[in-house]
């Protein structure tokens, strides 16, 4: 289903440009028009600064994505809109908002549930069922996913039993609502992208992926245990329904200090084929929020050129 997707949206925006070079006669419009490798959204974690300040309301979020980020789809966090999955009304006008702007709603990121691979069964099952309202609000906000964690406890084979029980129970009843249930890389063995793709592997439902990030890969902060990024999400890509463009700090030459963006987009695009959305999300200090969210899109702007 996420490649039919992903074709759709592929074929979508390179009709649109298409379009626009039949007006302009520009060519290089033109040669856009040929190769769109992917499509750029937006994590509203990327504003989670100025969110909790309360110098943003989560309802104008995808105003902002489109009139300042020059972004035109959302992935929201439900962090923020907490106590609404079930509020049929603020459900609605965010469904008003983002469509009178022409946006795109992706997925919602869902934290703060319980960990789907908790060893006590009870927690477990509590932990799947209070990801359910979720599942049923993305749906109703024409979302593809939501995206949820691994969390787990015990030895390595054990974590990947617990984590793939939880996983596989909350696939199955988003399968009913034709949704995704994709999980990131996000500390703990979750960081690991060859106990993650195992765990992928266990679950195998179509419906169930992940969402690779390029900066989620400390394993134990405190003891400095990290995975290689590069090869993690080359591990990960194969089950990828939505990619994580994470930045912290970016140098003179507007690249990323921690991650060769240019290696990290050739394996996400030219080896596994994906052409879906990636979503900025910046998580630096150095810049604001609105500063790190351009300057992340505009190094994403000329990943696409090198690859087209």
């Amino acid at each position: 289903m996420q490649k039919t997707i992903q074709r759709r949206d592929f074929l979508r925006s390179a009709a649109a440009i298409t379009a626009a070079t039949a007006l302009t006669g520009s060519a290089s419009t033109a040669f856009a028009a040929r190769e769109v490798p992917f499509s750029i959204s937006i994590a509203q974690w990327s504003l989670h600064k100025t969110i909790f300040a309360k110098k943003l309301d989560h309802l104008d979020f995808a105003k902002v994505a489109k009139q300042e980020c020059d972004i035109h789809a959302v992935e929201y966090v439900n962090q923020f809109f907490a106590d609404k999955a079930k509020d049929a009304k603020y459900l609605a006008e965010m469904n008003q908002r983002a469509g009178d702007l022409g946006v795109k709603q992706l997925l919602i990121m869902i934290d703060r549930e319980g960990r789907l691979g908790d060893p006590n069964a009870e927690k477990r099952t509590l932990a799947v069922e209070n990801h359910y309202k979720w599942v049923e609000a993305a749906k109703t906000l024409g979302c593809h996913s939501i995206r949820v964690n691994a969390g787990s406890a015990g030895e390595y084979e054990e974590q990947i039993k617990l984590a793939a029980d939880g996983l596989r129970r909350l696939s199955e009843f988003a399968k009913d609502l034709n949704m995704n249930v994709i999980v990131e890389n996000h500390g703990g063995l979750s960081s690991n992208g060859e106990w993650l793709a195992t765990v992928m592997k266990t679950v195998d439902l179509p419906n169930c992926g992940t969402l690779p990030d390029f900066g989620n890969f400390a394993i134990d902060r405190n003891k400095g245990i990290n995975y290689d990024r590069y090869k993690g999400v080359d591990e990960l890509m194969p089950y990828a329904k939505a990619v994580s463009a994470k930045t912290h700090d970016f140098d003179s030459e507007g690249n990323e200090t921690k991650t060769d963006y240019f290696k990290m987009m050739e394996i996400v695009v030219k080896k596994h084929g994906y052409h879906g959305y990636v979503g900025v999300e910046y998580e630096g200090s150095k810049l604001s929020e609105m500063e790190g969210i351009i300057a992340t899109r505009k190094l994403l702007e000329r990943c696409a050129a090198k690859l087209a």
